[in-house]
């Protein structure tokens, strides 16, 4: 691990002041009482006076004595000069002449406000323990261990040691928490599991990458073959059976690093590790990745479903336009007799032949005919279409029944119902469904599903499943177990004695009462107020009224007025926009990172820092790349080393 992982900023600051204290901080660290003056008073001239306040002060404020005040800022010199009512800060250029007198005056404050070196018993045992516990359970990076060392030694009154000292400290114990995590993951496996492990590093006759290389390219287009790789992609992972080990106790964001360093990490790198070190990262990598990897494969099976309902609509509305023609001249023609129908001037008796005269009888007929043919209910969703795609749908349906098992909450039992009666199937061909369950069949599919007999059809039921299918995997209603994005949401959620030990905070912390029936009844009370006092005044309300013209009752809200912009809020974004700096796009970025230092947080995934020059200016590029969705090439610039 890097041993030298602080920026030369804080290397700098550590230790010293970094900028003027604010003013929150000046009377957090700066403001002497009545004890601070009674110690200070003892000292005698202004000059050891002062020269002691600012001692005081800074350690206080910075963890460690100051061996030249001049580098003390001067808000703080004239704050604490004011306290001491002392006029001029010059005197400080008389202060511990005698190099006896600060050393003396360093002695003197460590024994009246208790401070410590950070080498004695207990602090430096409990710094480390705090230290060993986040590096355990966390992935925070050395940088910010450092930070929050510092802060601790600041806060428990310990001296800061040299910054090579507690960096030495902070790599130490992270290389213990990294070996007892590979130790804990080596226990896990057996022999044949490591020798599999070992295999996925080995390149294959006539092939020119390994099957470690392999599993990391997930899939990249939408389509029934991508699928199935995807899933044979899954199901390698699977086979290796580390879904079984138990990993409890390990902690996640570990396990993640792990894993995210291997997918960074070529393949020959990770051979020459050592033993112990290349098996904890490849079974972390393979846990990691049979879940993402099942993820992907229920990404591209969701998409899939969506390309395939889009695929449909495309051409139910081609089809439609292109017979609109026919529709129209049939439908004038209904219309047309329609007209002579509702004619009272033609008597009844008449009226048959008065329209067969204008129209042709058999005319007539085919203009129904057509009407029938090409006119679609309102509920109609392009199913027609969807029944089409049958074909596309049997290349993956099939490996979906057999190969993946879902789980239901209350609200997708039913489906999972029909599901699992399509997966009983197994490869049978049966056309006519016996016993499917028919609760998950809906209006607007019921005239595709069944024949004319009542009998269930299976192209149309497998559609109908599919819909509703993707509708209850969106909603979680149906999930997978070993799945962290399509997996049931309540696991993450407080279970048992867990939850009802945190209940109370909780629930304080959300402003929700303890009792549970207490809060729903405060919320039925709250609706049924609400909409006694909307149904009240509803008849009186000119702005909602509800319109029964159509099929179904509509709600219908007027448009609110605009509202007029004062003339002070336009001449404000008018100075606004004067003020706002022009910069091309390429440049927005770095405008930003200018004013924020939000590309100063990336880090390096080896958790070190990064040997290029101007990095930032390469985040930007890629981040803008990516997000304009215009690739590197145009943002490269050869006479810029940072941009090549």
């Amino acid at each position: 691990m890097p041993i030298d992982f602080l920026t030369e900023e804080q290397k700098q600051n550590y230790g010293r002041y970094a900028a003027e204290p604010n003013e929150v901080q000046l009377s957090r660290y700066f403001i002497l009482d009545e004890n601070d003056l009674a110690f200070i008073a003892q000292r005698r001239g202004d000059q050891n006076r002062l020269g002691i306040a600012l001692q005081l002060t800074s350690v206080r404020f910075l963890g460690a004595f100051l061996a030249d005040l001049t580098l003390v800022p001067h808000n703080v010199q004239a704050f604490v000069a004011r306290q001491l009512s002392i006029s001029r800060t010059e005197i400080l250029a008389e202060y511990a002449k005698r190099e006896p007198t600060r050393w003396e005056h360093y002695a003197q404050i460590k024994k009246y406000y208790h401070y410590h070196e950070f080498g004695e018993f207990p602090w430096t045992f409990r710094l480390n323990r705090l230290l060993y516990t986040r590096a355990w359970i966390s992935n925070e990076r050395p940088s910010l261990m450092f930070d929050f060392a510092t802060a601790w030694l600041v806060q428990h009154k310990i001296l800061l040691p040299g910054a090579t000292t507690l960096t030495r400290v902070i790599t130490e114990i992270r290389e213990r928490a990294a070996n007892r995590l590979w130790q804990r993951l080596l226990a896990l496996p057996n022999d044949e599991q490591k020798q599999q492990l070992d295999e996925l590093l080995i390149f294959s006759e006539g092939q020119r990458v390994s099957m470690f290389e392999q599993l990391k390219k997930g899939p990249v287009t939408i389509s029934s073959p991508a699928f199935n790789d995807a899933l044979d992609r899954y199901n390698k992972l699977h086979q290796l059976g580390f879904q079984q080990l138990d990993f409890t106790g390990l902690p996640p964001a570990q396990l993640k690093s792990l894993a995210r360093y291997a997918n960074v990490t070529s393949v020959k790198k990770i051979a020459r590790m050592p033993t112990n070190k290349r098996t904890a990262i490849l079974i972390a990598f393979v846990k990691s990745l049979e879940v993402t990897a099942l993820d992907e494969a229920i990404d591209v099976l969701d998409m899939l479903i969506t390309n395939i309902a889009g695929e449909a609509k495309k051409v139910g509305q081609k089809k439609r336009l292109r017979t609109l023609k026919d529709l129209d001249r049939s439908s004038l023609m209904l219309a047309k007799a329609c007209a002579l129908l509702l004619d009272e001037v033609i008597d009844d008796a008449h009226l048959r032949k008065s329209i067969f005269s204008c129209i042709p009888k058999e005319r007539l007929a085919e203009s129904v005919k057509m009407v029938n043919e090409l006119a679609r209910p309102a509920d109609n969703n392009f199913h027609d279409e969807m029944i089409e795609q049958y074909g596309r749908v049997r290349r993956f349906l099939p490996r979906v029944l057999r190969e993946l098992t879902f789980r239901a909450a209350p609200a997708g039992e039913q489906t999972l119902a029909a599901f699992n009666y399509l997966s009983s199937l197994g490869t049978s061909r049966k056309h006519i469904l016996d016993d499917a369950p028919k609760n998950i069949i809906t209006g607007a599919w019921k005239r595709l599903v069944f024949d004319e007999e009542g009998r269930v059809r299976r192209p149309g039921y497998s559609l109908c499943l599919l819909e509703r299918f993707q509708d209850a995997l969106r909603r979680r209603d149906i999930y997978l177990e070993n799945s962290d994005r399509w997996g049931d949401p309540r696991s993450k959620l407080l279970q048992g004695t867990e939850w009802q030990a945190q209940r109370v905070p909780v629930c304080r912390a959300l402003g929700h009462p303890v009792n549970a029936r207490q809060a729903t009844e405060k919320l039925a009370q709250q609706l049924d107020y609400a909409w006694k006092t909307v149904a009240d005044g509803f008849n009186d309300n000119a702005s909602v009224h509800i319109d029964h013209a159509g099929k179904h009752p509509t709600l219908i809200i007027s448009s609110l007025e605009k509202l007029d912009e004062p003339p002070s809020l336009i001449a404000l974004n008018r100075q606004v926009r004067r003020l706002l700096p022009l910069v091309d796009l390429t440049e927005l970025l770095l405008e930003i990172n200018a004013h924020t230092g939000f590309a100063e947080e990336f880090t390096h995934v080896s958790e070190s820092n990064a040997r290029a020059k101007d990095l930032h200016v390469s985040i930007c590029a890629v981040l803008l790349s990516e997000a304009c969705n215009i690739g590197f090439e145009p943002l490269i610039k050869h006479n810029i080393p940072s941009l090549t």
